[in-house]
């Protein structure tokens, strides 16, 4: 199966309108996600999957909160289009992952289910969600959180930055031999942006980052002194491009099994 590996731009430098939540809370803006490479690694014939690529690039993303509530209650208040369009995903063959555990197998789990789906089973328009809070979702937070926030205290002294942002050195071999034991489909590559280049859906949950906000004010590890409600507004606005922000793990994945998506941990 050949793979496509050309450039696209999708992102807009415009910004979007701007949204105000309707129980008062932060003026928000809504921009389209920027996706974490500019190049895909679609099977041929990943029609559904490629389709979804390009509109989850393009419809908005809300991240510039100055405060956020402790429980979401208006669609405005989490990216509420993209997951729309995830819920709605054509395709018959869909997974949701529980993620919870940053220093689990789960990034490695998820490729090796695209790997079958895709090679074994020839099922190029699989799509894997992640749907990720507990100590994973501090895997969707940009390195400036990492740095300002000390986030290693949280996620463990294995993770002295947040390296699972960053493309292997596979990236450079080239998609041609997916057999490649080194290779861009290979354990070597187990990275959040490698998967999205495969068309993976990270969705980070709001009740980790307000509990994680909550952990880090317990730890006095805030140096603006914000209040729980803006710092946890400022984690949310620096999730990695790509994410899509949902209200709540344990909340959404009824609605993703609902949709027909197969449940995984």
């Amino acid at each position: 199966m050949k793979f496509i590996t050309a450039r696209r731009d999708v992102l807009r430098t415009f910004a979007l309108t701007m949204a105000t939540s309707a129980i008062g809370v932060a003026s928000t803006a809504a921009r389209p996600a920027a996706m974490a490479v500019g190049s895909t690694l679609m099977p041929s014939g990943a029609v559904h999957l490629e389709a979804l690529r390009e509109r989850l690039a393009q419809v908005p993303r809300r991240r510039n909160f100055k405060t956020v509530p402790m429980i979401l209650s208006h669609a405005e208040q989490w990216d509420h289009e993209a997951l729309t369009d995830v819920l709605s995903y054509g395709a018959a063959q869909r997974q949701v992952w529980d993620n919870t555990d940053i220093e689990g197998p789960w990034l490695n789990l998820m490729r090796n289910a695209l790997n079958s789906q895709i090679w074994s089973f020839n099922h190029p328009d699989f799509l894997a969600v992640s749907v990720t809070h507990g100590t994973a979702q501090l895997a969707l937070y940009d390195q400036a959180m990492w740095d300002k926030y000390q986030l290693t205290k949280l996620a463990g002294e294995n993770f002295k930055t947040n390296t699972l942002i960053f493309e292997h050195k596979a990236v450079a071999t080239g998609p041609a031999n997916y057999e490649d034991p080194a290779g861009l489909f290979s354990g070597d590559d187990n990275s959040i942006p490698a998967l999205m280049r495969r068309g993976v859906v990270f969705m980070s949950c709001h009740n980790a980052i307000w509990e994680q906000a909550a952990a880090l004010i317990k730890l006095d590890i805030n140096p603006d002194r914000l209040s729980h409600a803006a710092l946890a507004a400022e984690l949310t606005d620096h999730l990695v491009d790509g994410a899509v922000l949902i209200p709540g793990a344990a909340g959404t994945l009824p609605e993703l099994q609902q949709a027909g998506f197969h449940y995984a941990t």
